[in-house]
Order: structure tokens, then sequence, then C-alpha cells
């Protein structure tokens, strides 16, 4: 379904009117500030902490990205390995599958008791929040590959490299950036549940801090610097996926 320009408007002028109620509920006091700061005393904070806020912003972009990429990495190896072997699949979908069950909260303690403090724990548990989307869609995609394509190409003598280069690899790509934009999101989360648990810098760490101090303006600032930074990797995921597959937006503007 093609959306329409236009249709932008409603949830701007939707985001301005809870704004604006919010902002009214707040100044009336029928919601106590210790409970919920108003939308700006928000503003004020994240302006006030702007400077140490993109400190630890920083920090935790670059985490984000790396342990993204790693993830991206791994789920593709994992998803052709799947694919190629039989039972490297019968092996590893299991595992792949229960990785998943394993609270985030629960896997980062653990993580900062064996490798410290540093980047590494927190890459970690950024690539294991961001491979599965990856393996799983890609593995899927080619799963449901058309087998008469399969079979036209084998007729011809193609190996199965040109099997995944002519048809699985291009047929797969949908399901890859839609995967991505899944695992993008996560990466920025879970990057910041790791902080929480230990570090130096980064966003968790200070939403940790300020959390102790009991200043929720500032906690709320940090939630918005996440959901900015979550939408512009999306964005980042989008214009990708249009400079990798051109003929989508063809497509969509002949609808």
């Amino acid at each position: 379904m093609r959306i329409n320009k236009k249709d932008n408007i409603y949830p701007v002028v939707f985001g301005i009117v809870f704004l604006l109620i919010w902002q009214i509920l707040c100044s009336v006091k029928i919601i106590p500030s210790y409970l919920m700061p108003s939308p700006l005393q928000i503003v004020m904070a994240l302006a006030g902490d702007f400077t140490l806020l993109m400190y630890h912003l920083v920090y935790t972009l670059a985490e984000s990205i790396l342990g993204l990429v790693l993830g991206v990495i791994l789920g593709l190896i994992f998803a052709l390995l799947m694919d190629r072997f039989l039972k490297l699949y019968k092996i590893f979908y299991p595992f792949i599958i229960i990785s998943q069950t394993i609270p985030t909260i629960a896997i980062a303690p653990l993580l900062v008791l064996w490798f410290g403090y540093d980047l590494l724990p927190k890459i970690i548990l950024i690539v294991l929040v961001t491979f599965f989307p990856i393996t799983i869609g890609v593995f899927e995609s080619f799963k449901s590959t058309d087998r008469d394509e399969i079979n036209l190409l084998k007729s011809m003598g193609a190996s199965e490299f040109d099997i995944y280069r002519f048809i699985k690899l291009p047929s797969s790509m949908g399901k890859f950036f839609a995967a991505l934009k899944i695992s993008a999101s996560y990466s920025v989360v879970g990057g910041v549940i790791s902080e929480w648990l230990g570090g130096f810098r980064g966003l968790g760490v200070y939403m940790t801090r300020v959390r102790k101090a009991y200043a929720f303006d500032k906690m709320f600032a940090v939630i918005i610097i996440i959901s900015i930074l979550s939408l512009l990797l999306l964005k980042a995921v989008d214009l990708l996926q249009k400079i990798s597959m051109p003929w989508e937006e063809k497509n969509e503007k002949n609808n």
C-alpha cells in the first residue's frame, strides 16, 4: 500500500496535541512533577546537559554500529551455512532459537563479570540481540526461493555460487532489509541495557546516574535521544535499501 506524503500530518498533529495535554496536566499539578516531568522540563534538561549527553551519545552510537555490523555479518554467515548444509541447520537452529529465550537483562551481568566493564561485553550483547532477525529472515527467504528457477539454472550448468549470486541473494534482499530494521533498533536498546550494568561512558551509564539522583527529567531526555538515534538508524537502513534496490521505488511509483 502506497502512503501519501500528506498522511504524515496526522501523526504530527497527534504528537502536538498529546504534548499539549501532557504539559497542561503537569502545569495544573494533576500529574505531580516527581512522578512525571512536563515536556518543558524535559526540553530544559536536554538543553542543560546537551554537551554531556553528546559525549555519552558518541560512545553508545559507536558500540551500537559496531555490534550491529558484526551481528549482521554473523547472521548472514549462519543463514548461508544452514541453507547450504542440512546437518549444520539441524545443529545450529535449535541453539539459535534458545539464544533468544534468554532475557537480555539476565545475560548482561554475566558478560560484565566475564569480560569487564569495557567495550567488549557491550559489543557481544548487541551482537546477540541483532544477529537473530538477520539469520531467520535471510534463511527463511533462502528456503522460499522458487525451486523451478534453481532447477533451470542448474540445467544450464550453474554452480552453487551462481545460484546464490543470481537467485537466492537477490530474492532475499527484501527480507534482509526488513530484518535489518529490527536489528538496528535492537542494537541501540541492547547497548543501553549493557551500559546499565557497568561502564564509564554511554547513555546507559548517564541514565543510571541520573536515576539514582531521581532526576527524572534527565532520564526522559535520554529516552528522547535514544528514540531519535533509533529513528536515524532506521532512516539509514531505508536509504541503504533504496540504493541497493532502486527497482522497488520505481515499482511503488508505478503503483
